[in-house]
């Protein structure tokens, strides 16, 4: 079956089954399940048509990444697509104890593990929103089982980096969220920090990190007409 698409803009990596926002490997009954309590934050409407290109390239790919409803080939020149069910689900990737930041792929040192974990701690204590990184290279992810793992909610933001389409900044956002974060912060975030120039040039360390600090940033502005208009 066809995974249904999210009506948002960022939704947990298609391993993740969460609603489309950036850039999955889970079944459509699973993603189903869990579409209702998430919305993609990013919708092509209003953006440039290079932009609009791009966000829409992202959905797909995260969807994929974390559900795997897509096993395709997109890049900004064409759109390559092909049906099938590659759901991921393995647990046994999953730390023994809880971290708000889950490294499979090894871009990131422990020094670098404990700092993010550390921002992010003070970010829902801030803020009551929750964010959690999930670093992979696909298949080899985690997948559908951080859902629980991290007991995903619509106060919830997942951030997937994986390199595996391009831009390694992928996101999954809870309704919550979506209402009170512009939904072009997360398309600009990826442009800026998530393009491969960036993170091939300074590493995928560095893009994790100045995305975790943006997010960051952007949460702790007022809630407004001009909150989130800068990356920071």
């Amino acid at each position: 079956m066809q995974q249904r698409k999210m009506a948002s803009l960022f939704h947990l990596p298609s391993s993740l089954a969460f609603p489309n926002i950036n850039h999955s490997p889970f079944s459509s009954n699973s993603i189903k399940a869990s579409h209702s309590h998430f919305r993609i934050s990013i919708r092509n409407e209003n953006l440039p048509p290079i932009l609009s290109k791009i966000s829409e390239f992202s959905s797909k790919t995260l969807n994929f990444l974390l559900s795997g409803s897509l096993a395709l080939a997109l890049s900004l020149t064409g759109v390559g697509v092909a049906e099938g069910k590659v759901g991921v689900n393995k647990p046994e990737l999953l730390p023994k104890e809880f971290t708000p930041v889950i490294d499979v792929a090894g871009f990131l040192s422990d020094g670098q593990e404990k700092r993010l974990a550390q921002e992010i701690t003070d970010i829902e204590k801030d803020t009551g929103f929750k964010l959690r990184v999930l670093a992979q290279n696909y298949p080899d992810t985690p997948g559908l089982a951080i859902k629980d793992f991290w007991q995903v909610d619509d106060r919830t933001i997942v951030f997937v980096a994986d390199p595996t389409f391009g831009n390694i900044l992928n996101f999954n956002v809870g309704v919550t969220v979506d209402l009170d974060i512009p939904r072009s912060f997360w398309s600009r975030l990826a442009g800026t920090y998530g393009n491969m120039f960036y993170w091939k040039e300074k590493g995928e360390d560095a893009s994790i990190e100045a995305a975790v600090m943006a997010i960051s940033s952007c949460l702790r502005e007022p809630v407004g007409p001009n909150n989130c208009s800068e990356i920071k």
